[in-house]
């Protein structure tokens, strides 16, 4: 049957495929809409499984906040040509979108919540991966739920963002301030209280192999030993975690739990995420 540009138009126009590809669906679909949207549909699912051993290095990351609630989302993609996108832009938005207005618990959860069209997160991002021939996934989703949040995104190239959380309302700079602290000085935790553990063993096994390899610290009581190392850890703390860190916002040598109680003595961190495709 004849296929008319005006039918491959609808079709791109309802399901945003390339114009071969909309052509091409609707002959294999004898002219059938329904059909020629499933065709299309397979043919991105057929294009994400062989493309799911490929890297996302690239992609976008974006932030909302409202009503107590914030997200931040990013959406990858292979190559930084594709996450510049407007299409690809627009999708990464949606999902932020769809996650502020559901809240989903986690990544799984968001990828089962439907974007305006109807269509859930996941069958979106696996349709874009058939429209460009590059994979796409939800390459990071982070929420969190407190009297008052914050987020910043790094918009010289929109690959890093934080978003943080307060328990009551601060100053916005300050708070604005803060989590640019977390994008540029990318804190392990909070504090010390909630800082992993392995992370800590972590650093204690490299302060203890340093010691050894070190001839000046041969035949030094254990005591001594351990007490250098508990020394090297204060120090990783101070410069790890976010309420130690120097406030770079300000005059770059005042923590940033001294700045935050000099404006309000009550005012605490509660927590934060941080997603970067540079790391």
């Amino acid at each position: 049957m004849e296929i008319k540009a005006a039918d491959v138009a609808k079709l791109r126009k309802m399901t945003g495929a390339g114009m071969m590809d909309c052509k091409k669906a609707l002959v294999e679909a004898e002219g059938d809409y329904t059909r020629a949207q499933e065709i299309i549909r397979e043919k991105g699912k057929l294009v994400a499984a062989k493309r799911a051993d490929r890297e996302t290095t690239e992609g976008l990351v974006v932030s909302r906040v409202a009503d107590g609630k914030a997200v931040l989302v990013c959406l990858g993609c292979e190559t930084d040509f594709v996450s510049q996108n407007a299409e690809f832009k627009a999708l990464a938005n949606q999902i932020a979108d769809a996650a502020i207005a559901a809240a989903p618990a986690d990544a799984e959860g968001l990828k089962a919540c439907k974007l305006a069209d109807g269509q859930t997160v996941e069958a979106a991002i696996t349709q874009q991966t058939g429209k460009s021939g590059e994979k796409h996934v939800l390459a990071f989703y982070g929420k969190l739920e407190a009297p008052y949040i914050a987020s910043y995104i790094h918009n010289l190239n929109g690959k890093l963002g934080a978003i943080v959380s307060f328990n009551k309302e601060i100053p916005a700079e300050l708070a604005k301030g803060i989590a640019m602290q977390i994008v540029s000085m990318s804190p392990i935790s909070v504090s010390e209280k909630d800082c992993p553990k392995e992370v800590i063993d972590k650093e204690m096994q490299i302060y203890t192999e340093q010691m050894k390899e070190d001839p000046k610290m041969a035949n030094k009581p254990a005591a001594m030993l351990e007490n250098i190392a508990k020394g090297k850890l204060a120090k990783f703390f101070k410069e790890s975690t976010l309420e130690e860190q120097e406030y770079q916002m300000g005059d770059g040598k005042t923590p940033v739990k001294d700045v935050l109680s000099a404006t309000d003595k009550d005012a605490r961190i509660l927590a934060f995420y941080r997603f970067s495709l540079n790391d």
